[in-house]
């Protein structure tokens, strides 16, 4: 008994630790997403050939390619190569406890409880789920939550020179590992920058102090008036003072505006971060993917890329819920850097649903301190010891008892799931075209889901979940193989025209395609169905061979 009293909060926090590796270890996926069987092939390109800004997987010619997270892909090879999809299962499994553990640290650093840092690291990884998967977007959510704290660290101690290396070190990383997010370093930033440019205007304006320089220059320039001058100076200055009691009481402010000097020496770290986007052999595709890819038709027909509907998002509406509650409605202060930030990661969450995720990881130490804030204001003394000692107990036992209960759920649920689905991915298409068709001499027109799979094995794809490389934002062709291919699997454009214009000899489709029924029922006379399973069918298209 004396031991555990003794080494209570080590236990506690091994407990917290070992719930936290449970629950992240049942939320990695077995079943691989699409995007990383082209990770896959296209880290064991870069291992031969290096990096030669061209395709080689689709059957168009000559399309340039930018390899946006070329140093995650060779990483990937290597792990494949080494231990097969066993590996890459592992990877994502280590990688989740990662985050797991990385959010927790950080929320704990910052706001000094564990109770309530496990709780909101246990809804981030809860809301997180859906984005947990063999994808370059797993190692940046690590690196992009490390990035917060050093940013925050940073601006408390500009003299701890490590945490401005730590930065521009994550921003060299993310700019090789996914040049995609490479921009959200200086997004990052943004929010304490802007409060260090408002409180100054704010302080010339509410000082007087553009009037006081003008005084003092009257005062030295003029050679009369001047105890007039040095009387509407001294009034001033009590009127300044006076302004400076009440603000430093902060009794009428909802939000704290702090004038950090430190936030001049985070733009230059910043700016040192710039130079980092061409330690890469991308040449200037960090600076321009971004802007490449918000400019086309890819962001309007990637489910990932749409905007965020908060009613089919229960979790996100309830938590922005919590955030304006405790604003609205408690005495907590809020920081306007932290509103700055909320405010900005809500937008961009509600442009594109995948940067819910930038939301979850940031917003997650915010919540964190506004909810401790406000149990200090409203806590009494002994009910904050009620809190260290009873209710503590409480809800580890509590989280101990549900968090075993839905992560052996969860395990169980996925114990039989397969690496690769055969739903979703022509497993046994695939055989079949490697057998029976001679996939150099032929132009097959497939779905963008599933094209990642086929070039995998080997085989030419029309299309796959590489968006940008059939963009004419990024290739530069006349046709638009991205827009082509979406209008032509809604039927909102005729699939033999499309057939035609690019040449398709064979054609593979989900069975229940929109284009496989009205082929069957429509156009049987023009196509030779050659192959078919439960999921998948192939037609040999007669007019275009």
């Amino acid at each position: 008994m004396n031991f555990f009293k003794k080494h209570k909060e080590i236990i506690f926090e091994l407990i917290i630790i070992i719930l936290i590796a449970i629950y992240s270890f049942s939320l990695a996926p077995k079943t691989l997403q699409n995007d990383t069987f082209y990770t896959v092939s296209i880290g064991d390109l870069i291992r031969e050939n290096g990096i030669d800004n061209k395709d080689h997987f689709s059957w168009h010619e000559d399309l340039p390619y930018t390899y946006p997270h070329w140093l995650y892909d060779v990483i990937m090879s290597i792990i494949y190569n080494q231990g097969g999809w066993d590996a890459i299962y592992i990877s994502v499994c280590v990688l989740t406890i990662l985050l797991g553990f990385s959010i927790y640290k950080i929320n704990k650093k910052i706001v000094k409880n564990q109770v309530i840092s496990f709780a909101i690291t246990i809804g981030s990884m809860y809301l997180l789920k859906d984005y947990i998967t063999a994808r370059a977007q797993l190692v940046t959510f690590i690196l992009f939550i490390w990035v917060y704290y050093l940013i925050e660290k940073f601006i408390e101690s500009p003299k701890k020179i490590h945490y401005a290396i730590g930065i521009i070190l994550s921003s060299l990383l993310i700019a090789n590992l996914h040049v995609a997010v490479w921009p959200f370093i200086f997004v990052l930033s943004l929010p304490y920058i802007a409060e260090y440019v408002i409180s100054i205007f704010g302080d010339f304006i509410i000082y007087r102090k553009i009037e006081i320089l003008y005084k003092k220059i009257l005062l030295k320039i003029s050679k009369k008036n001047k105890q007039k001058i040095s009387e509407e100076l001294e009034k001033i200055y009590a009127s300044n003072e006076k302004i400076r009691q009440v603000r430093e009481k902060e009794e009428p402010y909802k939000i704290k505006i702090v004038r950090n000097k430190n936030v001049k020496w985070l733009i230059l770290v910043m700016l040192i971060c710039v130079l980092t986007g061409f330690l890469t052999p991308l040449g200037t595709t960090p600076f321009t993917y971004l802007y490449k890819t918000m400019q086309g038709n890819t962001m309007q027909n990637i489910n990932e890329h749409l905007p965020l509907t908060l009613i089919k998002n229960i979790p996100i509406m309830c938590t922005i819920i919590i955030f304006i509650a405790i604003i609205t409605f408690t005495k907590v202060k809020i920081r306007l850097s932290d509103l700055f930030m909320i405010g900005g990661l809500t937008y961009l969450m509600f442009s594109s649903k995948r940067q819910s995720t930038m939301f979850i990881l940031i917003g997650s130490v915010i919540l964190n301190r506004m909810i401790w804030e406000s149990i200090k204001i409203y806590k009494l003394s002994q009910i904050k010891g009620f809190f260290k000692e009873v209710i503590k107990n409480i809800v580890i036992v509590g989280f101990f008892i549900l968090i075993v209960l839905c992560s052996f759920v969860k395990i169980q649920d996925k114990k039989n799931d397969e690496y690769i689905n055969k739903k979703s991915y022509p497993v046994e298409a695939a055989n079949w075209i490697l057998e029976n068709l001679d996939i150099n001499n032929i132009k097959l027109f497939n779905e963008y889901n599933y094209g990642s799979y086929l070039l995998f094995r080997g085989i030419p794809v029309f299309i796959d979940s590489r968006a940008d490389l059939y963009a004419p934002e990024f290739n530069g062709l006349d046709n638009d193989i991205f827009m082509d291919f979406i209008n032509t699997s809604n039927i909102s454009k005729y699939y033999g025209s499309t057939f035609e214009k690019y040449g398709i000899t064979h054609v593979i489709l989900y069975k229940d395609a929109k284009v496989s029924m009205l082929i069957d029922k429509a156009d049987f006379e023009k196509y030779n169905k050659i192959y078919s399973d439960d999921n998948f069918v192939i037609y040999e298209v007669l007019n275009n061979k």
